[in-house]
């Protein structure tokens, strides 16, 4: 094996924490090592929250956030950098800073999380001008499920058109792609739509699972993505192996928790 192929797969995850282990970093280390990539991880914030929801939040100073980015790139390397819950407009500004000190050039896949799947907010109002003016324009792909598209766009989303709509407007924003999740529209299918910056489109849609575990799917669904590109997949066939590792974990989850439950990450059989 090259050295080249040997330093495939590096995902470089810039996130919250959940001590419950069903979102955030937790998530994300489980998703990146069960599809064979390699985790590094800058956190940002640490949370208090189970499958009931989020209590507390203690952000992580920002001058802290940017010396562990650089400890990584400097060292380890990235193939793909993913960005999670970064809480502040502070935070956003300072991983735009840094990956551009470093000079990164691979992907940037962009979880704009806003609010966690309890409904707590995980963004602070803030934030999201310099999310949309300074991060999203370094994104290769933003992954908003439709409650952060609307806020984003600020536009109603109730169907797939209005999905291809919104996913335009971020776009125009600076985004390359945008993969919009349409978990939230009141349908018994799901349609997830990767949309071009050419308009170009690819979706993928499953059976809508009347389950109340699905804790944490939206940080798999983005993990899972950049994992595929970090190992060199094209774009729309890492979106069709992250939306596949993400169905499989929601049929795979354990069953833990009194609230919205983790998936079952460690469960699924990846060929």
């Amino acid at each position: 094996m090259t050295e080249a192929a040997l330093t495939r797969g590096r995902v470089l995850v810039v996130a919250g924490s959940d001590p419950s282990g069903g979102a955030g970093i937790q998530a994300d280390i489980k998703t990146i090592s069960a599809l064979r990539g390699y985790a590094a991880t800058a956190i940002t914030a640490l949370t208090v929250q189970n499958t009931l929801g989020v209590t507390d939040v203690m952000p992580v100073p920002s001058s802290f956030i940017a010396s562990q980015i650089k400890a990584v790139l400097s060292d380890i390397g990235a193939d793909c950098v993913k960005t999670g819950m970064l809480h502040s407009a502070e935070v956003v500004e300072t991983v735009v800073s840094i990956l551009s000190e470093a000079n990164f050039r691979g992907a940037v896949v962009v979880d704009p999380v806003m609010v966690a799947t309890s409904g707590d907010r995980l963004l602070e109002v803030t934030a999201v001008e310099s999310l949309k003016k300074l991060l999203i324009p370094r994104a290769t792909v933003l992954t908003p499920n439709i409650p952060e598209a609307e806020l984003l766009t600020g536009t109603v989303i109730k169907s797939v058109d209005d999905m291809r709509r919104a996913a335009g407007f971020i776009i125009k924003m600076g985004a390359e792609s945008v993969l919009m999740k349409g978990g939230h529209l009141d349908t018994e299918t799901i349609h997830d739509v990767l949309i071009m910056a050419d308009g170009t489109e690819y979706i993928c849609a499953a059976q809508k699972r009347h389950t109340r575990h699905t804790h944490g799917t939206g940080c798999t669904l983005a993990s899972a993505l950049a994992t595929g590109l970090a190992l060199g997949q094209a774009l729309p066939d890492a979106f069709r192996h992250a939306h596949a590792f993400v169905q499989a974990a929601i049929e795979a989850a354990p069953g833990f928790g009194a609230g919205c439950g983790p998936l079952g990450h460690s469960y699924v059989r990846v060929p």
